[in-house]
């Protein structure tokens, strides 16, 4: 009889712990299809994907009421290929994208240690084509939608519909800017320090965004124009009904490139959506830019449809060709520059395996298909 008593008492001193601990979530994105791209090095390519409309990912998030409005919260999220199971992006990270732990007030905003996406993704929101895989990203080479470790990160709340974000990672080495490869070759290909800052106006029907962040390589040094640099974004939305307008222009600079690689570049994109039913939109735009040294310029123009199964479950069709001038090879990808050292693509392997187009040539393509959020 006691030790009945004894287990209904641990019973009930569980539940109450299950309802102090107030909500722990579950949730994920499911996206899976096919694709066709030519123009490769190779020839062209059909191919089954995971991800090319958004990252296939699995995470969980939870909050505990500390009472006063003050709520102790996490976030644990990484991506993975849905195609073959794959985890974290080949990076063998359990929680590659986010692993936050923090305080959230909305008196104060939101205070988060930890894993993060950088700052830079801020320009999802004014994105035309939402980030996919033939986006934004493409034409900076992946540049504006990194990961950070040892992050700080502030949110704060809304102040007559201005709000504004901060972030700074932390090298976590002796050297303040750089890790422990800091003052060597080797520090190229390494990341130091990173941060950044982003303040957002939202009215009525409008929303713009001005946004700067740095990234740092091994020695402190901005060294290579997409991966050691700084970025200074401006971005605008437009809404007018079913008529979603967004562009962008952003600029990129490096001052401390040693190998004769471009020092800076100007990218702008514009992209207008159009809600035709709740269920069925089309979006179109282009990406384009400039880079300097040699680096030439691209354009890369896309068109989207989607089609709404629920809430939760769409159907996707996209389309895109990328235009190089003679000394540029930018892909549809936000794929790295062959033959560089900080993206450690200089051996004949890695740039005939790349998925940039020879200079000069262009690269066009299409990739459908279902994409479902729980």
């Amino acid at each position: 009889m006691k030790k009945a008593m004894l287990a209904a008492s641990l019973m009930a001193a569980g539940v109450t712990a299950a309802y102090a601990q107030n909500s722990v979530t579950l949730y994920g994105r499911l996206d899976a299809g096919v694709e066709y791209v030519n123009g490769l090095k190779n020839g062209h390519r059909f191919e089954a994907e995971s991800g090319d409309w958004g990252t296939s990912l699995w995470g969980m998030k939870g909050s505990e009421d500390l009472g006063g409005g003050l709520s102790a919260i996490f976030k644990l999220e990484t991506g993975f290929a849905l195609q073959n199971g794959t985890v974290g992006g080949g990076s063998g990270q359990l929680f590659n994208r986010y692993a936050l732990v923090g305080l959230s007030s909305p008196t104060y905003g939101t205070f988060e240690l930890g894993r993060s996406l950088f700052i830079s993704n801020g320009v999802w929101d004014f994105d035309p084509f939402v980030q996919e895989n033939w986006s934004s990203a493409s034409l900076v080479r992946g540049r504006n939608w990194p990961q950070v470790s040892n992050s700080v990160n502030y949110q704060s709340p809304k102040f007559y519909g201005f709000d504004f974000a901060g972030q700074y990672a932390f090298s976590n080495s002796t050297n303040f800017n750089g890790n422990n490869n800091a003052g060597t070759p080797a520090a190229v290909s390494s990341t130091g320090r990173a941060g950044g800052a982003q303040i957002t106006y939202t009215g009525s029907f409008f929303q713009v965004r001005g946004l700067y962040d740095e990234i740092r390589d091994g020695n402190g040094q901005f060294s290579n124009l997409f991966a050691f640099s700084r970025e200074y974004t401006a971005a605008v939305n437009l809404t007018f009904g079913p008529v979603k307008v967004q562009g962008a222009y952003e600029h990129l600079n490096a001052n401390a490139v040693t190998d004769g690689g471009p020092t800076s570049a100007d990218h702008e994109w514009l992209g207008v959506t159009y809600q035709f039913t709740p269920a069925l939109a089309l979006t179109g735009g282009g990406y384009h830019i400039n880079v300097n040294k040699g680096g030439g310029n691209a354009t890369l123009y896309e068109m989207t449809g989607t089609y709404n199964l629920s809430k939760r479950t769409f159907l996707y069709l996209t389309g895109a060709t990328v235009r190089n001038s003679s000394t540029a090879n930018f892909s549809l990808f936000a794929e790295a520059p062959d033959n560089s050292a900080a993206f450690n693509t200089t051996s004949a392997q890695s740039i005939q395996n790349s998925q940039n187009p020879l200079p000069g040539h262009s690269q066009s393509g299409f990739f459908a298909g279902i994409d479902h959020s729980f």
